[in-house]
């Protein structure tokens, strides 16, 4: 159970960063939002990876062994790494329509399957 509220925990932070990351890349389309200077749209950015971090922070702790969780420190980093390719991707594919997913983006996704399955294997 503890696994799963990580894995859930670390999706909706995911969500919260690439809002934060990259949100602002598609919201200077927004004529209010084009007029911001760079240190207001840091702010503003900073502003949503706070919620990233509500969610980051309990996630780690819920998830890491030492505290009763399933996971090494390095299982669950290479769990929010994947978890993040993977809202990067839905992202860009939902907000950047002219960003296309090509066969190496596929080649490097499998090795990322790979590297899950090499962190968790005995």
């Amino acid at each position: 159970m503890r696994g799963l509220i990580t894995i859930c925990l670390l999706i909706f932070s995911n969500t919260f960063m690439t809002l934060a990351w990259y949100g602002h890349l598609k919201l200077v389309e927004f004529k209010w939002f084009h007029k911001l200077g760079l240190f207001s749209i840091i702010v503003f950015s900073w502003g949503i990876a706070f919620f990233e971090y509500c969610l980051l922070i309990p996630a780690n702790r819920i998830g890491f062994e030492e505290n009763g969780g399933p996971f090494t420190l390095v299982q669950l980093k290479v769990i929010q790494e994947v978890i993040t390719l993977i809202m990067f991707t839905i992202f860009t594919l939902i907000f950047f329509k002219d960003e296309t997913l090509k066969w190496n983006h596929f080649v490097g996704f499998i090795f990322l399957i790979l590297a899950v399955y090499f962190m968790f294997k005995k």
